[in-house]
């Protein structure tokens, strides 16, 4: 069978894609409201603000690593699939761990000291960010062993953002309706400002995301199938069955290279490796910070009313969700590289808008497509090319998966504390020295971060990905090393 050929059903991509939802739901909280909750609502000092993310970042970066290795190499529970299980062991976590940290800590009140709120956080915020780790590497690594052809993995990851979009409509529609019913229910003038009053509404909200993410769960644990291996190959399944997805990783005829399996330390010797890592960085850091400092831009730059801090990432999500679909025939057409490429000019684009309309008001939802639909485009193709990375060796692609994360995590927890720890303004109320500075962080960590991602990508073009021969030690598939 051809790899044009061995791709997943409609049935079984949606399944998949509905893997990562829960996770999908929290990050949408986390890095869009967890400042703006900590600072606004419950009145902690941006530095404070800044060490509860960025201790859930750290965590965050040291599990993913450890995680994608453990994945690698445990077999899993019973005949339950070692990615499911992972899997499985995450969304406990999360469920169990995640509605604490959008509440006010029990038995606090007004005169409760914050480094007391902040060690009752700090451990839910640990075990959410193992349990999201968990989740995300398993369900990442899933990808090279249900498709093989390059195009179905685009595909297979554009059906996944569009998830992860529709997860994000999901969160900023939810909180636009429990804003809303808040407002009908107080008369007070002042009532557009963030405030101990809205502890109800986030609280709420991380209730709703929790039920609505169980289901999902739920419903890709029934309807993926893993491909069980052993020391010796595929175990209890036919090869043959399925449409492929059963099958090894393999895209062409199995040669005496092609069998012999890499070791996690093999990819730290690899060119390539660092090429991506560079190229997911910049793009997570993109995505992420542009998304945890819109809320900030929106009501202390542009002075908006807080409805607008769910109905601005509403249309950026919007935007991504629908470009989503012209991913796969886009990047067949021009190839990822240059799709990347449109997606940074599109990043760029609202960057130069930012930095130019000091006064945008109503005009913000024009750029807040731009956003969208640059976010989206080069998130997808970044974890596309982590994927044809991977190519063939699913043995250690949670390592893969799992030191890009740490890139990620760690370069967006390091940012958020130094932009925290250079704010003016000390108190809950913005200053005026606050309002220009919400305005150049956002041109900075879209525009500027964008330049390096730009780098990146020029240096994927001129060394294309592969793995490169360099004498590296390697593991058959019957466990014994060969050089």
């Amino acid at each position: 069978m051809s790899d044009t050929e061995r791709s997943l059903p409609v049935c079984k991509r949606l399944s998949y894609a509905v893997g990562h939802f829960l996770n999908d739901l929290c990050a949408s909280m986390w890095f869009t409201y967890l400042l703006v909750f900590y600072h606004s609502v419950l009145g902690f000092q941006n530095t404070n603000a800044g060490v509860l993310l960025l201790v859930g970042q750290i965590a965050d970066a040291i599990c993913t690593p450890l995680i994608g290795y453990e994945s690698d190499r445990t077999p899993g529970c019973g005949n339950y699939g070692k990615r499911k299980t992972w899997h499985l062991v995450g969304t406990l976590s999360v469920m169990l761990s995640f509605a604490f940290i959008f509440n006010q800590c029990l038995r606090c009140d007004f005169f409760t000291p914050q480094w007391a709120s902040l060690i009752y956080f700090i451990p839910f915020i640990i075990v959410f960010q193992f349990g999201w780790a968990a989740t995300q590497i398993s369900h990442l690594s899933l990808i090279p062993e249900l498709v093989t052809c390059e195009h179905a993995k685009v595909e297979l990851t554009a059906y996944r953002y569009a998830f992860t979009v529709i997860a994000n409509i999901t969160v900023y529609a939810v909180a636009y309706l429990l804003f809303h019913v808040q407002a009908g229910d107080d008369n007070d003038p002042l009532s557009d400002a963030l405030g101990p009053a809205d502890i109800p509404v986030f609280r709420n909200l991380a209730l709703i995301v929790l039920g609505i993410g169980a289901l999902f769960s739920l419903i890709f644990h029934l309807g993926t199938s893993e491909r069980r291996t052993g020391a010796g190959g595929p175990t209890g399944v036919d090869e043959t069955e399925e449409e492929g997805e059963q099958r090894p990783l393999l895209t062409g005829p199995k040669t005496s290279s092609s069998s012999s399996l890499l070791q996690w330390k093999c990819w730290l010797r690899q060119p390539s490796f660092y090429q991506v890592a560079l190229l997911y960085m910049s793009t997570r850091l993109i995505v992420n910070l542009s998304q945890t400092y819109i809320s900030m831009y929106l009501i202390n730059t542009l002075g908006l009313p807080k409805k607008f801090i769910a109905t601005i990432p509403l249309v950026m999500y919007l935007s991504g969700f629908v470009s989503s679909f012209i991913m796969k025939p886009l990047s067949k057409l021009i190839g990822k590289c240059l799709t990347y490429f449109v997606g940074l000019l599109l990043i760029m684009a609202f960057s130069y808008w930012v930095l130019l309309d000091t006064q945008m008001g109503e005009r913000v939802y024009g750029a807040a497509v731009l956003l969208g639909v640059g976010s989206a485009t080069i998130l997808v193709i970044s974890l596309a090319m982590t994927a044809e990375l991977i190519a063939d060796q699913t043995q250690s692609g949670a390592f893969v998966y799992g030191a890009m994360s740490f890139t990620d995590k760690l370069a967006n927890g390091a940012a958020v504390m130094i932009i925290q720890a250079l704010h003016p303004c000390h108190t809950v109320i913005c200053c005026p020295a606050c309002v220009w500075f919400y305005h150049h962080i956002m041109v900075i960590v879209t525009g500027g971060v964008a330049v390096v991602a730009a780098l990146a990508l020029s240096s994927i073009l001129i060394w294309p990905i592969k793995i490169r021969p360099r004498d590296l030690p390697v593991v058959s598939e019957d466990g014994a090393r060969v050089n």
